[in-house]
């Protein structure tokens, strides 16, 4: 089960005025799920978005590109399950251009305001067919209060949906945030997460909104890894329907950010949590570095560890792993006799080795716990950094092993 994660309830999830959700049973990989979300936006929204920086990116992720840059006004999003489009050359190309298209007639758009979204299995043609025969149950089915549907239908080997709202005053006026997000495996986003939506009813110019989306996957889904694979496939979006009449610039934009990374952060930490087979959840927080790039090579490198996450899923105070993933970070210049490593409230090492004070005992009460915090103090500077991760047990193998039956 997810680490000290639930489902959302939908009742506390809020509707976004101006986003309505449609989802349908497509049948793409398998009957009697849904499989099929078509988010249906009103006139005026401005949408941004990151994505992979994986070079085998999915067909979907270059068309969104493309009819983003397009700038014709995005109207909808469509999003499947159970295949990934990438690896399809061409034809995968073809068969994303025919969702929008298709998509696009149903709505009365055009194909360059919508945009395509795909996950699941990689290098296996797209069922396009059934995707296109969804999309009206999928349309018949639009709702402002879908949030809850919508999340479960993007799911792909995740255990339970992903979605929170939040609200904030701006000019004293209440503005909406309610955002969703997929992914449990393949987890080590180079941008954001395998599949994320955050939409508010403020109003945000697009080159803003576009800074926004940034900063707030550099914050939260940027931060996460799960596995160390970068999806062919990743994309976080943002939207902004400018419904609430609360407009958001620069003089009053740190409100407004907070709440976005807020809801990001949140969205991508249930990601790890619901991490394939994980039971622990560990923050990972490096203090004390020269730089940023540095605190995050360090801070992977230890979440990047088979020995350290194995040890972690055994409640295995076998420390010294993390001290040889510090040490191969690639940080050439660091000094060992400097730094001072916590795992949670116990000093277990410092002055190059193990600490005086520490007890195995010690480490091992902090191990059986399912939430865990690493500290790594440099004491080489003043910046820090945090990454959040989960462990590796038997379940992650077996999940992957069979994810294509």
């Amino acid at each position: 089960m997810p680490v000290n994660l639930s489902a959302p309830v939908a009742a506390q999830l809020l509707p976004v005025a101006g986003v309505s959700l449609g989802t349908a049973e497509a049948g793409i990989k398998r009957a009697d799920r849904k499989d099929l979300l078509v988010i249906k936006l009103d006139e005026g929204a401005t949408v941004a978005g990151v994505f992979t920086a994986n070079r085998f990116c999915a067909a979907p992720v270059t068309l969104a590109k493309q009819h983003l840059a397009a700038n014709k006004g995005i109207r909808a999003l469509v999003v499947n399950t159970g295949n990934a489009n990438a690896g399809t050359g061409e034809q995968g190309m073809a068969t994303a251009r025919t969702t929008c298209a298709e998509l696009a007639k149903l709505l009365g758009c055009v194909p360059e305001q919508v945009l395509p979204y795909s996950t699941g299995v990689i290098m296996e043609p797209l069922p396009v067919d059934k995707i296109v025969a969804g999309m009206p149950q999928a349309v018949a089915n639009l709702n402002a209060n879908n949030w809850f549907d919508a999340a479960n239908a993007i799911m792909t080997t995740d255990i339970v949906a992903k979605a929170v709202s939040k609200q904030v005053q701006i000019n004293g006026k209440t503005v909406t945030v309610t955002g969703m997000s997929k992914g449990s495996g393949m987890i080590h986003p180079n941008m954001a997460t395998m599949l994320g939506y955050i939409a508010t009813d403020a109003a945000i110019a697009q080159p803003l909104l576009q800074q926004m989306v940034s900063e707030a996957a550099n914050r939260s889904f940027n931060c996460i890894t799960v596995d160390g694979d970068t999806s062919t496939n990743d994309a976080l979006m943002l939207i902004a329907t400018g419904k609430s009449g609360v407009l958001v610039d620069a003089a009053n934009r740190a409100a407004m950010q907070a709440v976005v990374t807020e809801v990001a952060t949140l969205l991508a930490q249930a990601i790890v949590r619901d991490g394939e087979g994980a039971t622990k959840f560990i923050t990972i927080k490096i203090e004390a570095g020269r730089d940023e790039a540095e605190c995050r090579k360090i801070g992977y490198a230890i979440a990047h560890s088979p020995l350290v996450k194995t040890a972690f899923f055994a409640s295995d105070p076998n420390l010294g792993r993390i001290l040889a993933a510090i040490g191969y970070a690639g940080v050439g210049d660091l000094d060992v006799e400097k730094l001072k490593l916590y795992l949670d409230d116990v000093l277990v090492a410092e002055n190059g080795g193990r600490a005086g004070s520490y007890q195995e005992q010690d480490g091992q009460r902090v191990m059986l716990q399912s939430d865990i915090t690493i500290r790594v103090v440099l004491n080489r500077g003043a910046v820090n950094a945090t990454l959040w991760t989960c462990d590796f047990s038997y379940d992650y193998v077996k999940i992957n092993a069979s994810y294509r039956s």
